[in-house]
């Protein structure tokens, strides 16, 4: 009987346009993130709104090359009112599979102060490496990037589900680069 009722409520939901909450996903790196394949350029489709990025407009790209010691050099560029801008950092794994990095963006001279170095973690990897989604532990940060500067709709409505069931505020994400 009661398995019944919870159908039934289940199907008026969804004929009234209500979903009916996922449970939620854990907040954490890819297992498994094979640097050699993520390295290259990115296109931003969204984030959610931060400080560096206030004068962006579009055509945000985020662009990884690997360095002789193994870390690797970050150069960020968008189009602001003024033209392009960009910034160059660098990015260290946490360990050696996992999605888990640390960047930095200040001088080298600083790179030994721990605070310096903000959590990048790959939360949600494409197969295929065509698009990634990273945050952080404090979920005050999330880019949704593609290998190409467009994305299926569909493709970004379940990346969006996701993220919101790992608890990042993505009614607040500022939309980047259109959909297809």
């Amino acid at each position: 009987m009661i398995r019944h009722l919870k159908v039934a409520v289940f199907a008026v939901l969804a004929c009234v346009g209500l979903s009916v909450h996922a449970e939620p996903l854990p907040n954490r790196p890819v297992p498994q993130l094979d640097l050699d394949r993520y390295l290259g350029q990115w296109h931003e489709i969204a984030h959610l709104p931060m400080f560096f990025q206030r004068k962006c407009i579009d055509t945000i790209t985020a662009t990884y090359t690997k360095r002789p010691d193994g870390t690797v050099n970050v150069h960020n560029a968008c189009r602001t009112a003024k033209g392009m801008d960009a910034s160059d950092g660098v990015a260290r794994r946490v360990d050696d599979r996992s999605g888990a990095l640390k960047v930095r963006f200040a001088p080298a001279w600083l790179g030994w102060l721990p605070m310096v170095w903000a959590d990048y973690w790959v939360v949600e990897l494409d197969p295929d490496y065509r698009w990634a989604v990273v945050g952080s532990p404090s979920r005050k940060y999330l880019w949704v990037l593609s290998r190409e500067p467009h994305m299926d709709a569909g493709t970004f409505r379940g990346i969006r589900e996701r993220a919101a069931q790992r608890g990042y505020p993505v009614d607040k994400l500022v939309m980047a680069a259109p959909l297809d």
